[in-house]
């Protein structure tokens, strides 16, 4: 893995860690439901994302 791919993960794995507290608080406060599929879907995006920067 190279320099950019790591930054690249790291930044990620921010991004996910930000967004699991919103996920958890809009499932909370189900004022606006597209917002907690929102949510799961960036996760899963970044995730899916993280994956394929290890596998390479």
């Amino acid at each position: 893995m190279d320099k950019k791919a790591k930054k690249r993960i790291e930044i990620l794995r921010k991004k996910v860690q930000d967004l699991q507290p919103r996920l958890a608080g809009a499932k909370q406060q189900m004022d606006d439901p597209d917002e907690v599929e929102q949510f799961e879907q960036q996760i899963a995006a970044a995730q899916e994302e993280i994956a394929k920067l290890k596998a390479s």
